[in-house]
């Protein structure tokens, strides 16, 4: 049987009817209108197919491969290989300083994607400082760097399909200490770290003969992904946006303020907390959840992962020992050997789980640090 869903947002409408596995669904999204009619318009359509994907269940780590192919202006955009199919643009218009685009989306999401099949993975967020405290002068916008560390945990909280945040430090990140590095995430019960710079807030003045002169001011920051079990630098990004700064060169703005979120500026912000949000789905949701024994008594084991890292009661895990070593040069290699045992998930809490082990012959074999991996069901 067919089903209509229609849900009313600020910027958007959206009317769906599902069937089977496939949805096509006509979204409406919008961009603040600054640079170019083109950039506008490509926002606009990126905006439209991120909440396609989103509303339909498929896979958001494909999305940044489509962002290349939906720059081009088209009225139609076709893929394979892809959740999302087709996409066809019905619409387009502009009103006070905004471009509006409707598009009909084809999303066929599928059942096998990795964070269907895997636990979410815990992230810890370090700060985001600013490089030139010079640049947050006008406005007064110092405390961005922390608000905008908040913002992507938000992200992360409401959309990630496969991250959780385990919490936010305000140690420094220093990717030039591993060994640092993982005793920080062992901490938090993280498997990745993450942190970056905000590198630009500069601003330029559009001054107009017949209007008021406008202000656009730019958010620059850098993404660094480090993974917490080994120490390395898995991933590191450069992010940009451009937007008007609506407020006064003298007056002071509060950065925590829902004024300044919704005003062009914040959500130019907010786009780049989204793209960070989705480069680290599409880079790192397919590498395998790692939960680590934490505790063992008896015939119990308990992990560091529960209920809000997608475990359920009767879930079977396979056990991994930790058999890493220290080479000739004293550096510390991590190494795992899989065996035998499977463990099949009883209890669950909000943030750990308690497992019986099914062989009970070699339980005594189970220690604090070996990981497991999810067994898929035949």
């Amino acid at each position: 049987m067919n089903k209509k869903i229609i849900n009313t947002l600020s910027c958007l409408c959206l009317i769906a009817t599902f069937q089977l596995n496939a949805a096509w669904l006509e979204v409406t999204g919008s961009a603040v209108m600054l640079e170019s009619e083109k950039t506008a318009r490509t926002n606009a359509l990126e905006d439209a197919v991120y909440q396609a994907i989103g509303y339909a269940g498929a896979d958001l780590a494909s999305f940044p491969k489509l962002k290349p192919f939906l720059a081009s202006v088209r009225d139609e955009y076709q893929f394979s290989g892809n959740e999302v199919r087709h996409v066809m643009v019905t619409e387009t218009r502009k009103k006070s300083g905004k471009y509006y685009l409707t598009a009909r989306i084809d999303v066929y999401p599928s059942a096998n994607t990795c964070h269907k099949i895997q636990y979410k993975k815990g992230v810890l967020l370090g700060s985001f400082d600013i490089v030139s405290p010079q640049h947050a002068a006008m406005g007064g916008v110092y405390q961005l760097g922390n608000d905008f560390s908040l913002m992507l945990k938000r992200q992360i909280e409401r959309k990630s399909q496969s991250f959780v945040v385990s919490g936010v430090t305000r140690v420094p990140v220093n990717a030039g200490q591993p060994a640092a590095m993982m005793m920080l995430a062992e901490d938090n019960d993280a498997q990745y770290i993450i942190n970056g710079q905000i590198t630009d807030l500069t601003s330029t003045l559009d001054q107009k003969m017949l209007q008021s002169d406008k202000i656009n001011r730019q958010f620059a920051a850098t993404l660094k992904i480090m993974d917490g079990k080994t120490g390395e630098v898995l991933m590191q990004n450069n992010y940009r946006e451009i937007a008007e700064w609506p407020f006064s060169r003298v007056s002071q703005v509060d950065t925590q303020s829902a004024r300044f979120w919704q005003s062009s500026y914040g959500q130019a912000v907010q786009r780049v907390s989204r793209n960070m949000m989705l480069d680290l789905e599409s880079a790192l949701s397919c590498r395998t959840s790692l939960p680590e024994v934490v505790n063992v008594y008896g015939n119990k084991i308990q992990i560091n992962i529960g209920r809000i890292h997608g475990v359920k009661r009767g879930d079977q895990l396979k056990l991994w020992h930790s058999a890493g070593f220290i080479d000739q040069q004293g550096i510390p290699r991590n190494r795992m050997v899989q065996t035998d045992i499977t463990l099949t998930v009883d209890r669950v809490y909000e943030k750990s789980t308690e497992l019986s082990v099914e062989q009970t012959d070699l339980a005594s074999s189970i220690q604090p640090g070996d990981l497991l991996t999810k067994q898929l069901p035949r």
